[in-house]
């Protein structure tokens, strides 16, 4: 049985990649599936990929394209195309040809097996020794602090059902991390190893500041742990506290002192410090309270598909 299958791929400053991406998604996809759609989200980009994608869009039907005010970010970007998706399949993929097309497949296949997201984990990594290091790490790390207790990595070449799209249907935050809302709706993941190719044109947009932008995100936008290790390391430095309040008034009743005031010092140090990192804590989330009370968009559309449809 043939899939109906959309395909969602945020864009940035990659006019140079989206006429062969474009080309290998159908190639790939013509065979294997009933009707699909290829969803180009344009994030702002500051080269012409937008004028590219309304170029494809004339040549090939099946190209949809949707250009935001302004750069959002990946995952706002992939939200506003997976909410416009039409099939009951979405996939997503980067626009830089390290996910290929031809891969796809291997999701569809792996997902067909009763899974509801499916991701498309590398063979090899094929970047430097410490971008795969804090690559791994990131990806373990993200999957950790979602609860995927069963998955080692995430990525960003996966494959699910499109109803999931219902469990964050009234999202509407500035701070999008894909993954988490998709756990909204289920817990019934599952991997399959695929081929990344190394990036032929331009440069990776993700620096360690911005994986670590992501994590805190991640940590402070959808997880509670942060409090509760706050939580739990105010307790024990506070059963700390008293053990040291009982050792000094025995100290003093024995010998009418208690010497070591560099040992007080520090002592109060460490308590300092834990008092100003949980409020550091505290500040993350109250940040993020306040981002979400401001009713922010996630995404807002320049241009899409249907604007240029009834211009032409």
């Amino acid at each position: 049985m043939k899939e109906n299958l959309s395909v969602v791929i945020p864009v940035y400053n990659s006019e140079k990649t989206l006429t062969e991406l474009t080309q290998r998604i159908d190639a790939a996809l013509k065979e294997r599936c009933d009707r699909y759609e290829i969803i180009l989200v344009n994030d702002g980009s500051r080269d012409a990929s937008w004028s590219t994608v309304k170029q494809l869009m004339q040549a090939n039907p099946a190209i949809r394209g949707i250009n935001l005010m302004r750069n959002y970010g990946q995952h706002n970007a992939l939200l506003c195309g997976i909410r416009a998706a039409r099939y009951e399949i979405t996939v997503t993929m980067d626009d830089d040809l390290q996910h290929l097309p031809e891969e796809i497949g291997k999701l569809l296949d792996k997902l067909a097996e009763g899974y509801d997201v499916v991701y498309g984990i590398p063979e090899k990594l094929v970047h430097s020794l410490w971008r795969n290091l804090s690559s791994k790490l990131s990806k373990r790390f993200l999957a950790r602090i979602l609860g995927l207790k069963r998955l080692k990595y995430i990525s960003a070449f996966r494959a699910f059902k499109t109803d999931l799209r219902r469990s964050f249907a009234s999202f509407n935050g500035p701070n999008v991390i894909m993954d988490a809302l998709l756990t909204w709706g289920t817990d019934n993941f599952g991997t399959v190893e695929v081929v990344e190719q190394q990036r032929s044109v331009g440069r990776s947009n993700y620096t360690l500041g911005k994986l670590i932008n992501l994590g805190m995100t991640v940590l402070t936008g959808f997880s509670t742990i942060p409090l509760k290790f706050a939580s739990f390391t105010g307790f024990f430095l506070t059963l700390f506290g008293v053990g040291i309040l009982i050792y000094a008034v025995i100290r003093s009743l024995q010998e009418g002192s208690v010497p070591g005031f560099p040992f007080l010092a520090s002592i109060i140090s460490i308590f300092s410090g834990a008092q100003l990192f949980a409020l550091g804590i505290f500040g993350e989330y109250l940040g993020s309270i306040f981002h979400r009370s401001m009713n922010q968009p996630a995404y807002t559309l320049a241009e899409d598909n249907e604007d240029i449809t009834s211009k032409g």
